[in-house]
């Protein structure tokens, strides 16, 4: 803590600043002033904490020189030590704001205990403000919180409030704006994401940017909301500029999101919604490290249901078992997804809720193809809204547990369950007997024994049957074209298809699909 000593007497200034030893009791001694003129010129620059000076100088007196510094400095603690013992001069000096008055007679020890409580006086004033301002600082976050939770305009009330609580964001009538930025900061170190670290990173982030940004800021859903103030013809490279500095000084990674910039307080719920839609952009943009709500406001979306396509490849990668293949395929595919310039979070939520959708009814189907008897576990252990947060996570996590559900499934069926099931799964292609047999490790004549004695069916009428339902639901399910369908069950030949169809329905393929309950 620092300390000026003020006296007009050589011998007495040079004393008090060698004879006692200062930095042992944690102080630091300025170059004595020799008048109080010098000493307030000095105290702005230098700014002492304690002030020792006598009373009587040349030129202006110490009690003249504390009032004005009170007036200027009044956290500064001022001590008179002068050599004049009367009973009239501590009177002024109480009135002129000194807290203590001691004679030049002192003892070292006296002088350093004035000190001391001078110290401890000006500690506890600076916690008790500090503990003041923080409460502050919490009640009006509090306010902003509820404020931009309503969703609302704010009335002439609302808007009087936040500006008496927040003066740096009141609006001035040369163009100034606010803007909502909405800041996802992610530890460079991993021991350091766990929640509350990250929580008195936002802390730590946001009291900074506070001080060099005319903002306020608050925690909201797991990210750091800054709520700005820009004067016309300002950019926002100083924000850009601000949590670059930020980056480097916490060792972070900050991915930024801007709503729109309103002209009125009035208009703060357009800038909150705004800002978030801006962030929910966050995984599909991640290359971008200012993502703008300009930039992607006119986004149309993509298609929210996966293809016919994109079903039998998932199902065949599900059968398989391989793990690496299904993760190799879900990064490719969000890849993909994330080179459309049209997409949108909403869009993509949708397309891979019903992939997973998808997924779920086709081991719904393999178990009935297989015979399996047991309830089949097909729960959503996943919360929605992370599909476009971290969908590789969640997509991988959730065809996982489906297809270790179908390995589980297939380890207590029989060969001929399994052949079924390989069976429905490969209605397109052309399957002999004999691949079939292949595929569950039995001789061909035992599994063509095997399998009429446990369908009541030989091979050949099995597969025409199962081919000849799929057909039935995609005519009945699906706008797609007859000869599309035909080809879907693996027969290339149109005419073969229908007589085949007839044959077994009693209806043409188009008669089915215009009366199906016939």
């Amino acid at each position: 803590m620092k300390v000026m000593i003020v006296d007009d007497e050589v011998i007495i200034r040079n004393g008090l600043s060698t004879v006692i030893n200062w930095a042992d009791n944690g102080f630091t001694v300025l170059t004595p002033a020799a008048s109080a003129e010098e000493a307030l010129q000095r105290i702005p620059v230098e700014l002492p904490e304690i002030i020792f000076t006598d009373i009587r100088m040349t030129g202006l007196s110490g009690l003249d020189m504390a009032h004005q510094v009170k007036q200027q400095h009044p956290e500064i603690e001022i001590i008179v030590i002068s050599g004049y013992d009367e009973f009239a001069y501590a009177q002024q000096a109480m009135r002129e704001g000194v807290s203590d008055y001691l004679l030049k007679t002192s003892r070292p020890g006296e002088i350093i205990e004035a000190a001391v409580q001078a110290r401890e006086r000006l500690l506890q004033r600076r916690l008790t403000q500090a503990k003041g301002k923080a409460q502050e600082m919490v009640v009006n976050r509090g306010f902003l919180r509820r404020l931009l939770a309503s969703g609302t305009p704010l009335d002439e009330h609302a808007e009087a409030e936040l500006c008496e609580r927040y003066p740096e964001l009141c609006l001035e009538s040369n163009g100034s704006v606010l803007q909502i930025w909405m800041l996802s900061v992610y530890p460079l170190h991993p021991e350091e994401a766990e929640q509350s670290n990250v929580s008195e990173l936002h802390r730590l982030i946001g009291t900074e940017l506070a001080e060099v940004l005319q903002c306020a800021w608050l925690e909201w859903n797991g990210s750091l909301l800054l709520l700005v103030r820009a004067e016309p013809n300002h950019g926002w490279g100083r924000v850009d500029s601000a949590l670059h500095k930020m980056e480097s000084t916490h060792a972070c990674r900050i991915t930024a999101a801007s709503g729109r910039r309103v002209a009125s307080a009035k208009e703060l719920h357009i800038a909150l919604a705004t800002a978030v839609e801006a962030s929910s952009y966050e995984w599909l943009l991640q290359s971008e490290r200012h993502i703008r709500y300009e930039d992607i406001e006119g986004r149309t979306g993509i298609r929210t249901v996966c293809s016919m396509e994109e079903e039998t490849k998932l199902s065949s990668l599900l059968r398989s078992g391989e793990s690496a293949d299904l993760q190799a395929w879900v990064a490719d595919l969000l890849r993909r997804i994330q080179s459309q310039d049209q997409a949108t979070p909403g869009s993509v939520q949708a397309y891979l809720h019903s992939l997973i959708v998808s997924a779920q009814r086709w081991l719904i189907r393999a178990a009935t193809s297989i015979g399996y008897t047991s309830p089949v576990k097909v729960e959503e252990t996943y919360d929605i809204r992370e599909l476009t947060k971290n969908p590789e996570k969640v997509l991988v996590d959730s065809l996982g547990l489906i297809m270790k559900e179908y390995r589980d499934m297939v380890s207590t069926t029989s060969p001929v369950q399994r052949a079924i099931s390989y069976i429905h799964e490969h209605l397109g292609q052309s399957l002999s007997l004999q691949q079939v047999a292949k595929h569950v490790h039995m001789n061909p004549n035992y599994f063509s024994e095997m399998f009429k004695k446990e369908t009541g069916q030989n091979y050949i009428e099995f597969v025409t049957q199962a081919k000849l339902r799929k057909a039935m639901h995609l005519l009945r399910e699906t706008p797609a074209k007859i000869s599309e369908i035909a080809n879907e069950i693996g027969y290339e030949d149109i005419k073969y298809f229908n007589r085949l169809f007839k044959k077994w329905t009693g209806l043409t393929p188009s008669e089915y699909r215009a009366n199906p309950e016939s």
